[in-house]
């Protein structure tokens, strides 16, 4: 494997009309892969609209299976294209059981893995426990928070919420992947105030830089933009932010999007990593015999 690899994330709006949603999806991975991007990641749910502001059980007819017609177009996207993708999907697993899915696409060969949200929110015009069942976790099975092979390394895919947790990171770091990836939908309530959405905004970006150097990982973050609203008319919308970014193992920006549709392209020095870890080798100063409490909800 090259110790170069050129990585690509594709910040877009998204609509109702999956047709619409998924033309400006391709927009983005085409333009990406003609800056030389071999590795793209999509943003969460970046078929649709973000339909967790409001609980309507009309809008499950929103999900498909793996391989349905979503799964196919950006399965042969990566074929035509030559290239690793990572997209998203509102996934029917069976009659009643959804999950929020990111789902990984290896060139010719497929779809080659797939992780399904494992922290799952319900906050004010965030209501996905009623749409989302967690992910299962199973090493064995390569589920949760397990590494998905790919020809340009091993991706440790989460989603959204998911990138608030360090664990979710370390378990993805300890079981060798090369890249930490988070496929996004956050924005601000439009009454929140000006410096409550500095904070906001601050803190996830922080976040995720911290758990590439927490860990010694680059990290791919793709958040949506646009303002969407709430259709039930009980909330008054989310404005996405953007701000989508790649960083290095040591959390430095290397790219940084606005709040427009963009492409982030950025060529990796994979080798980063291990030189890193050399000078702070956090995996090997754990002390793993004292963090048994970890697995406890709360100390008390």
């Amino acid at each position: 494997m090259s110790t170069t690899l050129t990585v690509a994330v594709v910040q877009q709006p998204a609509w109702p009309d999956k047709a619409q949603s998924l033309a400006a999806s391709e927009a983005g991975i085409r333009s990406a892969v003609e800056q030389g991007a071999q590795l793209v990641l999509l943003q969460e749910l970046h078929a649709t609209h973000y339909f967790c502001q409001f609980e309507d059980p009309s809008l499950f007819d929103l999900a498909e299976p793996l391989d349905g017609p979503t799964g196919q177009r950006l399965a042969a996207l990566a074929k035509e294209l030559d290239i690793v993708l990572v997209g998203s999907l509102f996934e029917r697993r069976a009659p009643g059981l959804y999950h929020n899915t990111a789902v990984v696409y290896d060139r010719a060969k497929g779809r080659v893995g797939q992780y399904r949200k494992m922290h799952i929110p319900d906050d004010p015009g965030f209501y996905e426990k009623f749409y989302f069942t967690p992910g299962d976790h199973d090493s064995a099975r390569g589920e949760g928070f397990t590494p998905i092979e790919t020809s340009v390394g091993r991706l440790g895919v989460l989603v959204c919420w998911d990138q608030w947790y360090p664990e979710a990171a370390r378990l993805m770091a300890l079981a060798g992947a090369d890249l930490l990836l988070y496929p996004t939908a956050i924005g601000w309530d439009p009454n929140d105030d000006a410096a409550e959405k500095a904070r906001q905004k601050d803190a996830w970006t922080v976040i995720q830089r911290a758990h590439g150097v927490a860990n010694g990982l680059p990290v791919l973050v793709a958040n949506r933009v646009g303002f969407e609203a709430d259709h039930s008319e009980v909330g008054d919308g989310i404005q996405f932010w953007g701000g989508s970014f790649i960083c290095g193992p040591q959390g430095e920006l290397l790219a940084h999007a606005g709040e427009e549709t963009e492409q982030l392209v950025v060529e990796l020095d994979m080798a980063r990593s291990e030189n890193t870890r050399r000078i702070w080798p956090y995996l090997r100063d754990r002390r793993i015999d004292a963090y048994g409490d970890l697995t406890r909800r709360y100390r008390d």
